[in-house]
């Protein structure tokens, strides 16, 4: 394999991502640049699953930034790839019409199952030393769960609710009320068990990916509700019970002290309880003892696909 250079476009529900990365000859590759803005493409899509005008805007400028970033750094190969937002909305034509017409890239729409079966590679090769799990990638509109053992993904699955969507649609972004907590874990708690893998794969530990998850992680390390004293949250390991705790401390803060918690980004705090609900709810139906952070996803898992396609190629 020679040595090239590439762009890939990560467009999430409530962020992008721009990351350069180059592949090297003996198939490894060096991240080179990285640069993540919050475009909160899903937001106010609700039932009517439209992706606001407003919100489209603002994306392309984002991604008008990108593609500056990628041409000054020379680059020709370019991986668009999009997911739920995109992959559940109305006018997704619209939108990708316009990211081609005013842009100039091609976005690759992943459906579900592609979005989890990345996550797994990811994973897979970043936490070579974890033997089974069921990995939880919580979105701005989708989680995605993964069961697996022995390097063998035993179920790929994408469910429709995220950070964004589960807070707009449950009140869950300023002073929360308990019953919009329990209204919400009910339709979560239900979308898990409609899996039937509870029983399966009781007491497996569980794999955090997603920005709600990240703040997690920063949040026990920051507030000292974990003290494993690491100097990198990949790896990272908390008890279910911690995730309980933290989770009690910040739904009864209002959004404007969530806004100056440690570890959280203040653009975080209006979807931080809801973008948490996820694993909450997968650590109870499955009575996992503990969590684990991984900072390898989708775009890892991407990489690696490509870098096995030019290695075979060869």
């Amino acid at each position: 394999m020679q040595k090239k250079k590439i762009a890939i476009i990560d467009l999430g529900s409530n962020s992008a991502r721009l990351v350069l990365e180059q592949f090297n000859s003996d198939g490894t590759y060096r991240e080179l640049l990285r640069e993540k803005e919050d475009t909160r493409l899903s937001k106010g899509m609700g039932e009517t699953l439209l992706l606001q005008v407003s919100q489209m805007d603002k994306t392309i400028e984002v991604l008008k930034k990108y593609k500056a970033v990628i041409d000054k750094n020379g680059i020709t190969e370019i991986h668009g790839i999009t997911t739920a937002a995109v992959r559940t909305a109305k006018n997704q034509k619209e939108f990708l019409d316009r990211v081609r017409e005013e842009v100039g890239i091609e976005l690759r729409i992943l459906t579900g199952e592609e979005e989890a079966h990345y996550d797994f590679l990811g994973v897979l090769d970043c936490l070579p030393d974890v033997k089974r799990a069921v990995i939880l990638d919580t979105g701005g509109a989708s989680v995605e769960v993964v069961p697996y053992q022995n390097k063998k993904a035993e179920l790929e699955v994408s469910l429709p609710f995220g950070a964004v969507n589960l807070s707009e649609k449950f009140e869950l972004a300023d002073k929360v009320k308990e019953e919009n907590i329990h209204r919400a874990c009910e339709k979560i708690q239900k979308s898990f068990q409609e899996l039937a893998f509870e029983k399966q794969y009781e007491g497996w530990p569980v794999i955090l990916l997603g920005g709600a998850n990240r703040s997690l992680a920063k949040m026990a390390e920051k507030n000292a509700w974990t003290s494993c004293g690491v100097d990198q949250l990949h790896g990272l390991s908390i008890t279910q019970e911690h995730v309980k705790e933290i989770f009690h401390t910040i739904s009864h803060m209002t959004r404007e002290e969530r806004e100056h918690l440690a570890g959280l980004e203040k653009n975080r705090a209006d979807i931080i309880i809801s973008g948490l609900l996820p694993v909450l709810n997968l650590t109870r139906v499955l009575r996992s003892p503990s969590v684990i952070f991984s900072e390898s996803g989708v775009r890892e898992g991407l990489i690696f696909e490509l870098i096995a396609k030019e290695m075979k190629e060869e």
